[in-house]
């Protein structure tokens, strides 16, 4: 699938971006930008010299930097895209907003509420601009399956199911320190995002949970989790998370309501299928496989949401408005998912309780 024609606005001085991160979701947000208007991107940073002025060759990007400090002081940057493992992500947004720079920071936004809420108070305490880059929200099949809804097709809905799963965590998603947990954060953190959406005007209230580490011996946490949240008008989210399936990444999710139904399957129904005889290199994110029977993903930033949401947030910055997602979502969704952690140990419906 084309990504199309640039992305946003046309017109107005461009927004400069600095980058935080120099791995592989700061790869996918360069990726995107390429098709978005309105912006450019001025600086990165890295943890390291080398990979930072790798990136930044690699994209034209001007300036390469070491460390979150040096980036946010500089007088070429707007907007802070925060795009680095999430147990960093409080230094770096609080850095961010006390050099009076505007925030997007990808999920999940904290190891747990707290911290997600941290980032919040870190922002609103000096006013700055900023939106959560929660991917799934803006990915083209779940925007298409919303406006189906939005315009009535299938009634009131009455039930979210969501599941994202995959065999091959990252590095430092194996910590159990690091993640705040298991696939229920990492991968969960998109599936509760997709419920409140489209359960829209609802409150998650309370949630069951089960989770276990059934297969794998690499990781810390549960690498497999159930979970349900109850909302207070007493519809409901079924998130379905793990690490354990080794085809590779699966994205699927069901919006069921009183007169219909609509399924989205991101990862499994791409357009593209072939048996490869050979090793094929890279096929998608996560691939369990590259050779034998493939379902290729043909561009995944656009997929995944990356274009629309980064084009929704240059967008949204320009004209002074508050985007689909602040960090007020990444808090919220994080709370859902403490009280799923909490629900596994008590084997009981645990409230949903904001910090």
């Amino acid at each position: 699938m084309s990504a199309g024609p640039p992305l946003g606005p046309q017109s107005g001085p461009p927004v400069r971006i600095g980058l935080v991160g120099a791995g592989f979701v700061a790869d996918l947000y360069l990726r995107a930008l390429r098709h978005v208007r309105g912006h450019e991107v001025t600086a990165i940073s890295g943890s390291t010299p080398d990979r930072a002025k790798a990136l930044a060759e690699r994209f034209g990007i001007p300036a390469a930097v070491t460390g979150v400090a040096a980036l946010v002081e500089r007088d070429d940057v707007d907007l802070v895209l925060i795009a680095v493992p999430h147990d960093l992500h409080v230094d770096a947004v609080a850095a961010a907003a006390a050099a009076g720079k505007a925030v997007v920071c990808t999920k999940p936004l904290g190891r747990n509420a707290k911290e997600a809420k941290a980032c919040l108070d870190a922002v609103e305490r000096v006013g700055v601009w900023h939106g959560y880059a929660e991917t799934e929200v803006f990915a083209p099949g779940i925007v298409k399956a919303k406006e189906l809804v939005d315009a009535g097709a299938i009634g009131t809905v009455t039930w979210v199911r969501a599941r994202e799963a995959h065999g091959n965590p990252h590095q430092h998603a194996r910590d159990r320190e690091r993640m705040g947990g298991g696939p229920l954060r990492g991968l969960g953190c998109h599936c509760v995002a997709i419920g409140r959406w489209f359960l829209e005007g609802a409150t998650p209230v309370e949630v069951m949970a089960w989770g276990d580490r059934l297969v794998r011996d690499d990781v810390e946490a549960e690498d497999s989790a159930v979970m349900l949240v109850r909302f207070d008008d007493a519809r409901m989210v079924q998130v379905e998370v793990g690490w354990t399936h080794v085809a590779g990444l699966d994205v699927r999710n069901e919006i069921h309501g009183s007169h219909g139904w609509l399924g989205t399957d991101e990862t499994g129904s791409t357009g593209v299928v072939g048996f490869a005889g050979r090793p094929a290199g890279y096929v998608v994110e996560k691939a369990g496989a590259t050779q034998g029977w493939l379902t290729p993903v043909p561009d995944e930033p656009w997929i995944y949401g990356y274009h629309a949401e980064l084009a929704h947030f240059v967008d949204c910055f320009r004209r002074g408005v508050s985007p689909r997602q602040t960090l007020r979502d990444g808090v919220l969704d994080n709370a859902v998912i403490d009280a799923g952690y909490r629900s596994m140990a008590s084997r009981a419906w645990e409230p949903v309780t904001m910090p």
